[in-house]
């Protein structure tokens, strides 16, 4: 499909920055903002920064599962830094002009952080999957190779196809206007402001998000419904409940990161609204990271008492 952009005359606009316009439908609220976004993100760096540093000293949490909670937490941090303190940069100087390549780097490093999200998500349900389904071939399944190469594979394996996407859009010509409604930059508002033919580069979307977000989110589905099936048929009501109890956390993250990010990703760049795309791109790039030290600390015993144990020993010291 043709983009509503097109050039006046044949000449293209040589842009070297954008505009983030953000939050600027809504100047009355700007410091609130502000000040909201720097607390959330205090918390962010805390609460992922604390789960991060007890699941490598803590001896009880050498594990698969909180070795793969310790990576996909510090990669909450490194995910959210990319986009949110800039946001605060912006709501706190007012100036909202990002350049064309800081623009690109930004889209780049989100697409491939959000993509080792969804493989971290997938590598965490086969996890738990192995452990509740195959609890007998656990200790040999989930060896400390096997682990590594999962948390390795989940960093490094969407970086040539995002890096591949994101140079296709950004050699799209740009006409008109430089402002994109969004607090970073997202591949549907940046798209909204390409001229001509967009057609190929949405099907690219579309088969992107196939990849990188289909695919893992169809594993979490198959890893829980075998998962479920297994624990329905724990003779014990304690022993069902103990299973449910370690996979709703999980469970619980996915809902949050994928909900949003598959709305996002899989409808056409006409259908996008820019309020409505601001909305669901906070909760898979600020609301999900916020909550996800507090999902795993209340409902999980080992991570409480090993944050209790660590908090403890910190005040002795003092």
């Amino acid at each position: 499909m043709k983009n509503q952009h097109q050039p006046q005359g044949g000449n293209l606009t040589n842009l070297k920055e954008f505009v983030l316009l953000g939050f600027s439908d809504v100047p009355h609220l700007q410091w609130f903002l502000f000040g909201l976004l720097v607390v959330m993100y205090f918390f962010i760096l805390l609460g992922n920064g604390t789960i991060v540093l007890i699941t490598r000293l803590d001896s009880a949490l050498q594990t698969p599962m909180y070795f793969f909670l310790g990576n996909f937490s510090f990669l909450e941090i490194c995910y959210v830094s990319i986009t949110l303190p800039r946001m605060v940069y912006n709501l706190g100087t007012q100036r909202r002009t990002i350049s064309f390549i800081a623009c690109a780097a930004q889209m780049c490093c989100t697409l491939i952080l959000g993509a080792a999200e969804c493989f971290f998500l997938a590598v965490m349900a086969y996890d738990r999957y192995v452990a509740i389904c195959k609890p007998l071939h656990y200790p040999l399944v989930m060896n400390q190779r096997v682990c590594s190469q999962l948390v390795i594979g989940s960093w490094i394996s969407e970086i040539p196809a995002q890096i591949g996407q994101t140079s296709q859009i950004f050699s799209l010509p740009f006409c008109g206007s430089n402002q994109i409604n969004h607090f970073f930059c997202d591949i549907p508002p940046v798209l909204h402001l390409a001229c001509g033919d967009i057609f190929v580069n949405e099907m690219m979307v579309f088969l992107g998000a196939g990849i990188f977000v289909l695919v893992p989110f169809l594993l979490i589905i198959f890893s829980y419904s075998k998962i479920i099936s297994t624990v329905l048929k724990l003779p014990s009501a304690t022993s069902q409940a103990k299973a449910f109890s370690t996979c709703s956390s999980h469970l619980a993250v996915v809902m949050l990161f994928y909900g949003s990010a598959m709305v996002t990703y899989f409808r056409s760049n006409t259908s996008h609204s820019g309020g409505t795309d601001k909305v669901l791109s906070l909760f898979y790039t600020v609301v999900t990271p916020m909550f996800n030290p507090i999902i795993y600390s209340l409902r999980n015993k080992d991570v409480k008492t090993a944050l209790r144990k660590f908090l403890c020993k910190q005040f002795t010291e003092i």
